[in-house]
């Protein structure tokens, strides 16, 4: 569909048209296969307006999502920053789907549609078919009748059961929807109707065989049998479950079919989004990177004119622009800044190797293979294993990255390390842990659940170097668990390393 333009530009000026974004599309594909190896799924392209745009941010950047409140509260919070000029739109949203769904916004230019193509429907799409964690985590060819399941499902249930009725298991499960995640893949979890079963049989027997007499003359049999089937119970229930919601989805006594299968929706909309979560580093890096060397290399074939290029790099250097810690805007290392800078550092130790990069990285310094190193790092790597494996000297100095200690026992703060020869393993030991899952979220588990007594839920918190829950925030959380659960529940934090009991949150104090 492009021979007849290969030896001219694909498009002139900002307008474009249906023709024009396939052409492009085409030749920008061509180069991500023939040229870099890439293999992304089938793409479908979407044009949206500008308010379309902001219903999608609001729906968390799905094509169609279940009603509730809390999306048009995002959504008229974007639109008003939107309006003032505070925040601009995102030139396009991307869905991990197969075909993959990238929507566009018809108010861009057709440099900037180049650009959008490049990064988001090659760039992101190829790292959502080949990254492991995306493998592992979702299944791309059942997200878009996910989606249609989930919104019919809630209009239905609003349509029986009232709008109000349906937004309190919706809001309780919002509230839950970062403990929502099954962190061991490969575990085999029961099925709660056999669980259900299973247990109400064991106590039948157990009421059956336990007669008075032998409970009055051999009492410590009764105390054995109690902490067995306490024992079997734990088990049957999987404990300790740190997945807060798929636990009081299977076992929460009081929530009828049609509750369960809404905690379970959200659960599916925390799981799909938990990789984009441990990739974010890699996959605005990848997709930045692939923009960037699919534009240069269309200028530089006279596919796009001068023009073009230098449109496309204005919005390339917003994109990777890097606030400083004291400015206004500062909000934290920009992933698209720094997984662009590191993949550009890979393709530099591959191809020009320093005496510094052979002392490093062995393995790849000197390799002349480019592409096959970024496509097995955009593959085999989530953000924390990335940095703790190819973050390199050279990006450190250049980034002037340094590691600040910040022990609340210590009168103040402590530069534990500096972008030195002395200081790059713990400067790069730092970053990634910052990157890491574990510390990106509490770990709570739930370690009790008596269903034979009170009913209470007993939960635990692990602190981990003293970062204790907000006392506001825990207990507005535990009043939507309670809600959920149907009884009391109690949340205690332990300390990881020393089992230390500090706090005792109580749902039936507030």
């Amino acid at each position: 569909m492009t021979e007849d333009r290969t030896d001219g530009p694909l498009f002139e000026g900002p307008s474009w048209n249906f023709d024009t974004l396939q052409r492009t599309h085409d030749a920008i594909e061509a180069i991500a296969r023939d040229e870099l190896g890439m293999d992304p799924y089938p793409t479908r392209l979407e044009v949206v307006s500008s308010e379309q745009m902001l219903d999608a941010y609001a729906a968390t950047g799905m094509p169609l999502n279940y009603p509730h409140w809390s999306f048009g509260k995002r959504f008229a919070q974007q639109e008003m920053l939107y309006r003032k000029g505070f925040q601009q739109l995102a030139l396009e949203i991307v869905i991990n789907s197969d075909p993959s769904l990238c929507y566009i916004m018809e108010d861009n230019t057709m440099a900037a549609q180049a650009t959008v193509i490049a990064h988001a429907a090659i760039g992101h799409n190829h790292f959502f078919r080949h990254n492991e964690v995306f493998r592992a985590w979702t299944e791309a060819d059942t997200v878009l009748d996910e989606l249609r399941h989930a919104r019919g499902f809630v209009m239905e249930c609003e349509e029986r059961h009232g709008r109000a009725a349906v937004e309190e298991v919706l809001d309780a499960a919002h509230a839950l929807f970062a403990h929502g995640i099954d962190r061991n893949r490969h575990a085999k979890h029961p099925d709660p109707a056999e669980t259900r079963a299973r247990l109400a049989e064991r106590r039948r027997v157990a009421r059956d065989e336990a007669d008075e007499l032998w409970l009055r003359t051999v009492p410590q049999h009764a105390e054995d049998g109690a902490a067995e089937a306490e024992a079997d119970e734990r088990r049957a229930l999987g404990l300790p479950e740190e997945n807060l919601l798929m636990f009081l989805e299977h076992h929460a006594p009081l929530l009828a079919e049609w509750q369960r299968e809404l905690l379970r929706i959200v659960r599916w909309f925390s799981t799909y989004f938990e990789p984009q979560r441990q990739t974010k580093l890699m996959n605005e890096g990848c997709a930045t990177w692939t923009h960037f060397e699919i534009m240069t290399r269309l200028r530089d074939t006279g596919r796009i004119e001068d023009g073009a290029y230098l449109e496309f790099l204005d919005l390339h250097s917003m994109v990777v622009a890097q606030p400083s810690f004291d400015h206004k805007a500062y909000s934290g290392l920009n992933p698209y800044a720094l997984g662009f800078a590191m993949m550009r550092d890979i393709v530099r130790i591959c191809t020009e190797p320093t005496e510094e990069d052979t002392a490093w990285f062995p393995d790849i310094a000197g390799n002349d293979e480019p592409m096959a190193t970024l496509r097995r790092a955009w593959a085999e790597f989530r953000d924390e294993s990335f940095v703790r494996q190819f973050l390199s000297p050279k990006v450190i100095r250049d980034w002037r990255l340094f590691q600040l200690v910040d022990d609340r026992k210590a009168p103040e703060y402590v530069v534990g390390a500096i972008h030195d020869e002395a200081g790059y393993r713990d400067v790069r030991r730092a970053l990634a842990d910052q990157y890491d899952p574990a510390v990106l979220s509490p770990r709570i588990e739930v370690t009790g659940a008596d269903l034979r007594g009170d009913r209470v839920l007993h939960l635990c918190h692990w602190v981990e170097d003293g970062q204790q829950l907000d006392p506001l925030e825990a207990r507005r959380v535990l009043r939507h668990l309670r809600r959920l659960w149907g009884y009391d529940v109690c949340l205690v934090e332990r300390d990881a390393g020393t089992d230390a009991e500090l706090f005792t949150f109580r749902s039936d104090e507030f």
